[in-house]
Formats: structure tokens, C-alpha cells, sequence
């Protein structure tokens, strides 16, 4: 009876993530439509006068999303990247994309150390785990894996960071790989989206 009761909590719990993640990305969605036609992106004008408009706030509001999303992958990455990037610039963009991400991870890796697989298990799809899973049978080799993907655009780091929290790695290393590595990928995104936005935004 218990087993069949924690099972429907973590099906509940993933069916959750899962719809939050369709809501989130819609609402950045609605969010780049109406800026676009604002011409927000467009007009140094506008997009001044909706900095104005939001204040000191916008930074910090920006901030608390980005770290939330990582710690609860509601949202996908590259897409709250870019609305950092489109709004505040390519350079603070990139500041501010860099030190919440790289501020949720660390969370990420505290949590995942004191919560372990069960929470993993409760948050990621099993499918996801089982792809990543043997590594952590391979001991230091798994640092240089995590170094390695942190470095790609295309991997799910949310999800790794919350698998390494269950490894031997230390928060020193794990800090280490992400302030060296993460800058890499999160310019990848800012520049590829700067590049899409003056093609597309003519």
C-alpha cells in the first residue's frame, strides 16, 4: 500500500513539473511576442523606457527566476537565457544569466547532497536516469564527464548537477568546474541569440 501511494505521489509530482514547464515556457513566449511587437528589442528607445518601467527590480526579479528555474526545472535554460540577453544586453544579459545559474547549481548540488536519489528519482524521468546513471560507476572519471557536458549547450545540466550532488565530488571541485566551464555555454547562447535576434529583427 505504501509502495502503490509514493509511486502516485512521484507520478503526481513529475505530471506537476511537467505541466509547470508548458506554463512557463508559454508565459516566455507571450512574454517575447509582446515585446517584440513593442519593439523592445528593436528601439534602444523602447527598450530603455521598459527598463525604466521595471526598475531596479528587473535584474533582481530576473535573478530569483533564473535560480528558482534551475533548482526546479520549470522552464528550459536557453529559453530564460535568452530573454536575459534580449532584454538586459548581451553583456549584462551574460552577467546575470552566469551568476544565477551558476548560484542555483550550487544550490542544486546542496540539495541533491542532502536528499539524495529518492528526490531525483521524485523530480527526473526514469529514462533520463537510467542514460546517466553508469557514470557513477566510474568514480573521478565522472568529474571530467561532468566537465565535458557542462561545456555542451545540449546538456540537461540541471539534472546532472543534481547527479553529481550524489557522488563523492566535493562543492570545491563542483564550483570549480562551473565557474571555468558555465561561462562557455551560457556565451554560446548569448551570442547565438544576438546573432538570430538582428537576422530575424531586421
Amino acid at each position: 500500500m505504501d509502495i502503490q501511494v509514493n509511486v502516485k505521489k512521484d507520478n503526481s509530482l513529475k505530471i506537476v513539473m511537467q505541466i509547470s514547464t508548458v506554463i512557463g515556457t508559454i508565459l516566455l513566449c507571450v512574454f517575447l511576442y509582446y515585446a517584440i511587437n513593442s519593439q523592445i528589442f528593436t528601439s534602444q528607445e523602447k527598450l530603455s523606457e521598459f527598463l525604466k518601467m521595471i526598475g531596479v527590480w528587473g535584474p533582481v526579479l530576473f535573478l530569483v527566476i533564473q535560480i528558482i528555474q534551475v533548482i526546479i526545472p520549470i522552464i528550459p535554460g536557453g529559453v530564460s537565457c535568452a530573454v536575459g540577453v534580449l532584454v538586459f544586453g548581451p553583456f549584462w544579459g551574460f552577467i546575470y544569466n552566469y551568476i544565477s545559474i551558476v548560484l542555483g547549481s550550487i544550490l542544486v548540488f546542496m540539495i541533491s547532497k542532502k536528499y539524495g536519489m529518492p528526490l531525483i528519482k521524485k523530480m527526473f524521468k526514469q529514462k533520463t536516469i537510467d542514460k546517466y546513471i553508469g557514470w557513477l560507476d566510474k568514480g573521478t572519471k565522472f568529474e571530467k564527464f561532468f566537465a565535458i557536458a557542462i561545456l555542451l549547450p545540449i546538456s540537461p545540466d540541471d539534472f546532472l548537477c543534481y547527479l553529481a550532488g550524489i557522488t563523492k565530488m566535493t562543492i570545491k571541485k563542483f564550483v570549480a568546474i562551473l565557474v571555468i566551464c558555465k561561462p562557455i555555454t551560457i556565451l554560446a547562447y548569448s551570442m547565438s541569440l544576438v546573432f538570430l535576434s538582428s537576422f530575424f529583427l531586421k
